[in-house]
């Protein structure tokens, strides 16, 4: 990084005046970077209820060297519950809002998170530029991306990650027990040594996941009560597949629920079949929800007796799905039958008809004046 000097005097006081997002700590004096996150280690959780469930704060950062048309150099987005809440566009240079419930907040918050993205857009592009020096790269669109984030399970326990991409592709990430730089690739060995060169930044990056991040996760859920704290029950059905070799498959969906946390599980009888079972991870619905499913592969003609059990907050009982064959099956094939008995009926009828008049009238089967060949037609038709 470059020494952005000027911001480490508006560090201390947007620190102080907007515990949200994340201040920017420059390559300066290690001293001050220290103060700042000594202010950060000291914000605690305020003792209010908890709303249950597991709920989550994280943002993306991506940095392009050469961006094309259409693109920004720098773009921020930050996610409660994987729900985008706030959104910096480094064309438009201003932080907006990405959630209903963001549109309440004072037009401080939005100047100071603005001021934020700035210089975060200006680090980040200086370490864009250096990782494609150790790439031996001076030119092209490249990029570097830069992922962070706390989480409260329904039990208390909290976890954190941070994580630093070039390309795509990882390339550092932080181990927030040994305060240690974890190097992907062998290049990136060359980022892990000038990052190591101050060791209290991997102490400010703790310092904030394990406060300020916590602490803002608290307010936004207090801002987004409604839509994050929401329940909505999943909807559940289970389909069947066969594979081009015989084989069945059942699969469990659930869609379309509120908050993440799920569980699935299919079981035959009394017992559960864990080995048996395959799973996805939950993922986004695209409407604020979420869905799943799990996989059980079952003998032919036995599809009945497995059940999938739903457990989710949104319910007050284990839900218990089978799969049902659909009911117009046995219509539709009645029909097809119908069907294929009518036809043919009409064509043994008509060969019968047409054999008949041949043998007594003697003319010939193309003579279309003939009553009995229009007869046939007819039948035919």
């Amino acid at each position: 990084m470059l020494l952005l000097l000027q911001l480490l005097s508006l560090l201390r006081e947007l620190t102080a005046e907007s515990p949200w997002g994340l201040p920017v700590v420059a390559d300066g004096p290690a001293s001050l970077a220290k103060v700042v996150m000594a202010e950060l280690a000291d914000l605690k959780l305020e003792n209010k209820p908890w709303p249950g469930g597991t709920h989550s704060l994280h943002y993306h950062y991506l940095a392009l060297s050469e961006p094309g048309p259409g693109l920004p150099q720098f773009l921020a987005v930050g996610y409660v519950d994987d729900q985008p809440f706030i959104h910096y566009d480094s064309r438009v240079d201003r932080a907006k809002p990405q959630a209903p419930w963001m549109a309440a907040v004072d037009t401080q918050y939005w100047e100071t998170e603005t001021q934020k993205q700035r210089a975060w857009a200006k680090v980040q592009q200086v370490e864009t530029w250096t990782v494609m020096g150790y790439h031996n790269q001076s030119s092209g669109t490249h990029s570097t991306q830069r992922t962070f984030g706390c989480e409260i399970r329904e039990d208390g326990h909290t976890s954190s990650f941070w994580q630093f991409g070039f390309d795509g592709q990882d390339h550092l990430s932080l181990d927030l027990e040994t305060l240690s730089w974890v190097s992907a690739k062998p290049v990136a060995v060359q980022t892990k040594r000038w990052w190591e060169t101050e060791r209290c930044y991997a102490e400010y990056d703790k310092a904030y996941l394990e406060g300020l991040c916590l602490t803002s996760l608290h307010r936004y859920l207090e801002l987004g009560s409604q839509s994050l704290t929401r329940k909505e029950p999943p909807k559940v059905q289970v389909t069947r597949h066969t594979a081009e070799d015989g084989s069945i498959t059942l699969r469990c969906w659930a869609r379309g629920f509120y908050p993440r946390d799920i569980s699935l599980s299919w079981w035959l009888g009394e017992d559960e079949l864990v080995q048996e079972a395959e799973y996805v991870e939950t993922r986004p619905d695209g409407d604020g929800t979420y869905q799943t499913w799990a996989a059980v592969r079952v003998p032919a003609r036995m599809e009945n007796g497995y059940i999938c059990h739903v457990q989710h907050s949104s319910l007050n009982h284990t839900l218990t799905v089978a799969w049902e064959a659909p009911s117009h099956q046995w219509i539709t094939s009645a029909k097809v039958i119908s069907i294929i008995f009518t036809i043919t009926f009409l064509l043994v009828a008509g060969v019968l008809i047409f054999i008949k008049q041949y043998s007594q009238g003697g003319e010939e089967p193309h003579n279309s004046q003939n009553p009995m060949s229009v007869e046939t037609a007819q039948l035919l038709c």
